[in-house]
């Protein structure tokens, strides 16, 4: 009996251990089914969204507190015939009662939910390959070869023509084509217009690329360019003040072609031409071509003819190029060269060649912490980074900002991984416009621009990046409408609550910059209280493009803005207008609406 009894409590046992085993089993059978059924559906949803997946889902318009919804298609009612009247900002009127209907206020919590989701929302990597796979790009063999590891600093260069960084993707052959005349601008969404023909490609800290026709430093050992390419592992690309080396696809000085270059006009003789003209070259059946390829060569700036003579140098301040001569000087003084008097014979032809100014390429972060924190702020798509790209050149010092945009970092703002607080960067970049974050900072440059410009500037961006163009069917989507809705007020109101919570406001706008560089770069590093030369000024102004500009200025085939859409904006352009001037600032410029 204790023998059956025995084996009985066994068998129970091991059932129970069975039994337990059968549960666990069916609990993780259960989890797997339920993991796939999940992934199919996400699967089926993915397949059935529209097309265009470049451009991220907006979530519903922002409304300001008490303010009703903006209506898509119809910008009707109360706050649309305010905006339309134009009615200024004045504190104490409707528009600062926080009680009623205010269609002007600070962001709220709703404006700022939307900013951090879809604005400031860095592109993933998948939206960024599907960006370059929307790009064409020509896969072109590398047939430079390795020169060997040369001594680089930021006092004497070793290759003076270019310099691009990408702190992500930089390759060899990156850098080479970048150097040699073998991509076209539109081909790449990395790479700056700056393909010109170079001989030397070289490499440093494993993301910066420098161009040049010499070399003008001392070759050291190889194991000194010990660091390997950010985009290509195993592959030299200089060290520490190492620069690695590698020539170019050879082209005949006669089959170069130079994309970049840009006529500058026509310009009197300096009074001081030494200063200016660094090198003169006198040569049998010079033309215009041979004269900027000899520039090139020699690394200079600008090429300038007048007769037979070829003049290579910098714009100085005794040459800023501000002042350009009728074209008929020129004409005339290089049809015959001793009958003519000698005042006809005193202009130059001047073209910009593609060499890039060194200058003022040279940057850094400030040598001691600063106690006044400048803001840099700007509705979206009003050009901050261009700006941003002018104040580096211009002073010298690393911008900040406000968010981290690896995009840029990636292209050399060294200061957008940097701390925005820190007193290291010169101003910080930030599209807030709540006042406690306004009050954050002791004064700020104000940049604006036409609203209708900045609102496709951004959702070009949106949809196609810092340097594409959203499509004919972008800008048919209810993306754009909805897009309208939401950012157009918000415009308005960046700059309403800048100009009334800001304690130091320097006002530019984006059109004036652009027409007078020099000037409004002088107002600004003034405002920053940075001591800049006038050679720096212009060599900004020599450099201006940058990285980010967009090759040409195309356009959709269609106006995007419908009647609705203009009676809104131009209504805010009346209030900010008015608004400005009652702070005693200048207006806005008149081609933001004819008046």
């Amino acid at each position: 009996m204790a023998k059956l009894l025995y084996r009985l409590q066994r068998f129970l046992r091991r059932t129970q251990l069975f039994l337990l085993f059968l549960g666990v089993a069916y609990i993780m059978a259960g989890s797997v089914l339920l993991l796939q059924r999940a992934n199919l559906v996400v699967t089926h949803r993915g397949a059935t969204s529209p097309p265009l997946s470049s451009l991220p889902s907006l979530p519903s318009p922002p409304r300001a507190l008490g303010m009703p919804p903006v209506r898509v298609g119809g910008y009707g009612g109360r706050s649309t015939q305010i905006m339309a009247r134009g009615q200024g900002y004045k504190p104490g009127s409707p528009l600062d009662d926080r009680t009623g209907t205010r269609w002007l206020m600070s962001r709220n919590l709703e404006i700022r939910h939307l900013r951090r989701r879809w604005f400031h929302s860095l592109m993933t990597e998948k939206d960024m390959s599907q960006v370059e796979r929307s790009t064409p790009r020509r896969n072109v063999p590398q047939k430079g070869s390795y020169m060997g590891c040369f001594l680089d600093n930021s006092k004497k260069r070793a290759l003076k023509g270019s310099v691009s960084t990408d702190f992500r993707k930089m390759t060899s052959t990156m850098c080479q084509d970048t150097c040699s005349a073998r991509l076209n601008c539109t081909e790449s969404v990395y790479l700056e217009c700056t393909h010109s023909g170079y001989q030397f490609a070289g490499l440093e800290y494993g993301s910066e690329c420098y161009c040049g026709n010499h070399i003008t430093s001392l070759r050291v050992r190889d194991e000194e360019c010990n660091l390997d390419c950010k985009g290509e592992k195993g592959s030299p690309c200089g060290g520490v003040g190492r620069l690695s080396v590698f020539t170019v696809e050879d082209v005949l000085p006669g089959q170069r072609r130079y994309r970049n270059v840009r006529y500058r006009g026509c310009f009197r003789e300096p009074e001081i031409s030494s200063s200016t003209s660094l090198v003169h070259l006198l040569q049998p059946n010079l033309t215009s071509q041979s004269c900027i390829e000899a520039c090139i060569n020699k690394e200079f700036p600008l090429a300038m003819l007048r007769s037979l003579d070829c003049f290579c140098g910098y714009a100085t301040p005794d040459f800023t190029l501000h002042e350009p001569a009728e074209e008929e000087h020129c004409s005339q003084s290089n049809t015959t060269e001793a009958s003519l008097p000698s005042t006809l014979q005193r202009f130059y032809q001047v073209y910009q060649t593609p060499v890039q100014d060194s200058r003022c390429t040279e940057r850094k972060f400030l040598p001691e912490k600063s106690s006044s924190l400048v803001a840099l702020s700007s509705f979206p798509g009003a050009g901050n980074t261009w700006v941003r790209h002018l104040i580096e050149l211009a002073t010298g010092y690393y911008t900040g900002s406000y968010y981290f945009d690896g995009t840029l970092y990636n292209r050399g703002f060294k200061g957008e991984k940097d701390y925005w607080k820190s007193g290291r960067t010169i101003c910080v970049k930030t599209h807030e416009s709540g006042r406690r974050e306004i009050e954050m900072y002791d004064s700020v440059i104000l940049l604006i621009r036409n609203p209708y410009r900045s609102l496709m500037a951004e959702f070009n961006r949106k949809c196609a990046g810092h340097l594409g163009y959203a499509s004919d069917q972008h800008w048919k989507t209810k993306e754009w409408p909805e897009f309208v809705g939401s950012y157009a007020s918000w415009w308005a109101s960046h700059v309403l609550d800048w100009l009334r919570f800001g304690r130091r406001v320097l006002v530019v706008h984006f059109e004036e910059l652009q027409t007078a560089l020099v000037p409004q770069l002088r107002s600004i590093t003034s405002f920053l209280n940075a001591t800049v030369t006038e050679d720096r000024l212009l060599c900004a102004e020599s450099n201006q493009d940058g990285h980010f500009k967009r090759s040409g200025a195309r356009q959709p085939t269609f106006d995007p803005f419908t009647p609705d859409m203009r009676g809104l904006i131009d209504g805010l352009i009346r209030a900010v207008d008015q608004a400005l001037r009652d702070s005693n600032h200048t207006g806005l410029p008149l081609e933001y609406l004819p008046r």
